[in-house]
């Protein structure tokens, strides 16, 4: 079973997540089914995507497979991990990607989510980003997106709880572009993804390239990003990151020592 669907009509392109059963949780194999779609979409010059998941979905992604998770030594969020690649690619795209969103976002999903131009959700939607209940130190790019899209105190408070926004907040504070009931959202989402493949697909590009490159144009010293690193090592080399692991595999709830 393809665990991403893919399909185009014209210059537009769509992108549907399809494991259910697994919440679509991104997994290696999934991200990678998701990166060579955006790359043969890339081939074929698509000017608008649209990422959604199936219709009528509770979940629209569990974030992060747990279970794919590196044991301790090693950076759990590092440079070669699919789920940064994905992001990368997401970003890099030469083309706005449009976010369908219906049902909750978890973990890693929402810095899928964050890092698409467009967010269009529906009134269920709610977003949880949740490396505190894990005990996963997130990474300094994976909360650059989430810095270049979510005020800062409400990022601290969503990383800090690990409680979900639910949509009307999300949609105040300008996360989202629109909210839309279920039965209208897709038609809505087309119009706008058919809008902009009209537009010079080269302005678009040089545009959306240009405010990626502005928006993470912050001077991070070399002393300050090894501080940062040091800081993540010693989270992943930890036993609350055991324990984190643990209790998920378990299906507990952790009970972190602080150590």
């Amino acid at each position: 079973m393809a665990l991403v669907l893919s399909a185009t009509q014209g210059h537009t392109g769509t992108i549907t997540l399809n494991h259910s059963e697994k919440r679509n949780a991104l997994s290696e194999a999934l991200v990678h089914e998701l990166i060579d779609v955006l790359n043969d979409f890339r081939r074929q010059e698509i000017r608008a995507i649209i990422l959604r998941a199936q219709p009528g979905i509770k979940v629209w992604s569990a974030g992060h497979d747990v279970n794919e998770l590196p044991g301790r030594g090693r950076d759990p969020l590092g440079w070669n991990d699919p789920l940064r690649i994905l992001i990368r690619t997401i970003q890099e795209y030469p083309a706005p990607i449009i976010g369908l969103i219906e049902g909750s976002v978890w973990g890693g999903a929402c810095e899928v989510a964050m890092a698409c131009d467009i967010l269009v959700i529906t009134p269920d939607v709610s977003f949880a980003i949740t490396p505190a209940k894990m005990g996963v130190p997130y990474n300094i790019g994976g909360l650059l997106t989430l810095l270049n899209m979510i005020p800062l105190p409400i990022v601290k408070e969503m990383l800090f709880t690990a409680e979900p926004l639910p949509s009307d907040q999300a949609f105040n504070l300008g996360i989202v572009n629109y909210v839309k009931p279920a039965d209208e959202i897709e038609a809505f989402v087309r119009n706008i993804a058919d809008r902009i493949a009209l537009n010079s697909p080269l302005s678009i590009g040089v545009m959306k390239d240009a405010l990626r490159l502005l928006s993470s144009a912050h001077a991070v010293s070399p002393e300050l990003f090894e501080r940062i690193q040091g800081m993540r090592r010693i989270v992943y080399d930890s036993e609350d990151y055991q324990e984190g692991i643990r209790a998920f595999r378990e299906k507990r709830k952790p009970k972190f020592p602080g150590k």
